[in-house]
């Protein structure tokens, strides 16, 4: 697919594209235009990203919250033009406590129901968010083992380890339990999705978007070592962290985001998933 044809496309003259490290499931671009404005193009060779979805996600969190993304500048069946934003993924102890108010702000946005108003992405994966009562309950048919299903059905996962997985997720109310409400997540918080410029966050990149319990949002960071313990500091002091979820629910959690790394890419992410099932007795 031809960058330079569907910029012409949309109106938008290039007079330099360079390739930007990070698009792991589709190229990801930095446009320059002729009078110095830079725009980020994410374009969908394979047809199955639908940029629309991303677009509205940013949108709903320009819209709704006060977390810093790009602005949505053009989107289409193919390409999707975002607002430049600077910034490193790389964070100083400042950065950490910006980004800890920031996501303790997302949090406090709450809703009726777990889920979302449409379907998201997560990884360029489908995201099912049919609105529920119950966040265990949600958590266990829309995220394990929906994804654990998908992730047989592509050839990654072993059908024994995904038997493992339903009879694990038969008795998560062991381990987890239901929050005061459901809060906003961005739903992909790891290092190269977030930017920061000295001492301030500048931008959150490839949401995920939906209602949860915020404690899923904290796991995914401590997967990727994503932020130092600076960052939870902070949180806490202004969103209290429950007593066990280091220890245990952390761990029940991130299989979710393990087995979207299964579906992707499959490898040792398999054998990260036993290890949980492992340590909770399946």
């Amino acid at each position: 697919m031809d960058l330079r044809a569907e910029l012409k496309a949309a109106a938008i003259e290039a007079v330099d594209i360079e390739p930007l490290g990070g698009g792991c499931v589709s190229p990801v671009y930095l446009v320059h235009l002729a009078g110095g404005e830079r725009l980020v193009a994410k374009l969908d060779e394979s047809g199955d990203l639908f940029p629309s979805i991303e677009a509205d996600m940013l949108r709903y969190l320009a819209a709704n919250t006060s977390l810093p993304v790009p602005t949505v500048r053009h989107v289409d069946e193919h390409l999707l033009l975002l607002a430049y934003l600077p910034g490193e993924s790389r964070f100083n102890r400042e950065a950490e406590h910006h980004a800890a108010e920031l996501l303790a702000a997302l949090h406090g946005i709450s809703a009726d129901a777990y889920g979302f108003g449409f379907d998201t992405l997560i990884g360029g994966l489908h995201q099912p968010n049919p609105f529920s009562t119950s966040w265990v309950d949600f958590f266990r048919q829309h995220r394990l083992l929906y994804m654990a299903s998908e992730a047989m059905h592509a050839g990654r996962l072993p059908p024994h380890i995904f038997q493992r997985i339903e009879s694990f997720s038969g008795h998560l109310e062991k381990w987890l339990f239901e929050p005061e409400s459901p809060s906003l997540i961005h739903g992909d918080v790891w290092t190269t999705n977030v930017l920061a410029l000295g001492k301030r966050i500048t931008a959150f990149l490839d949401p995920a978007i939906y209602f949860a319990h915020a404690e899923i949002e904290l796991a995914f960071t401590t997967l990727f070592h994503t932020f130092g313990r600076g960052f939870y500091d902070r949180y806490a002091e202004i969103r209290p962290i429950v007593a066990g979820f280091f220890e245990e629910r952390c761990d029940i959690y991130n299989l979710y985001p393990l087995l979207v790394h299964v579906r992707l890419f499959g490898g040792a992410y398999v054998s990260s998933v036993t290890r949980i099932l492992e340590k909770h007795g399946y």
